[in-house]
């Protein structure tokens, strides 16, 4: 399938009608923060909603450890400033996952390979 959505951090395949979003980032067991994966899903959503032709989305990987713990606990990163601005970041970030997911006009299916923490869990039923 021609035109996919440039991804970062994920891999995209496309097979009779299905689309398999790969996050790719194990080396920081896929966390969505300090990574391009929330873009690239959200990238993912839009191509599908726009009129690629896909009936489903399966979304699979080692899959996710959520926010940075660490960055987190040193404030620092997605976590830095005061609660407001960290609050601004959540809402521009993090949760357009969840919001996207609720726009999406195919059903998505996951294939959780290992933890899904935190926000790596929105996909669990």
């Amino acid at each position: 399938m021609t035109n996919l959505p440039k991804l970062i951090d994920s891999k995209l395949e496309v097979s009779d009608r299905v689309a398999m979003l790969v996050l790719d980032r194990d080396d920081v067991r896929n966390e969505l923060t300090g990574t391009a994966l929330i873009d690239d899903i959200l990238r993912t959503v839009d191509w599908i909603n726009g009129g690629a032709a896909v009936s489903v989305l399966a979304i699979t990987g080692a899959f996710s450890a959520g926010g940075n713990v660490k960055d987190m606990g040193h404030r620092r990163g997605s976590f830095a400033g005061d609660v407001f601005e960290v609050q601004e970041r959540y809402r521009r970030g993090i949760q357009q996952i969840a919001l996207s997911m609720h726009r999406l006009e195919v059903p998505v299916v996951s294939a959780v390979n290992g933890a899904a923490i935190g926000a790596g869990s929105i996909w669990r039923p």
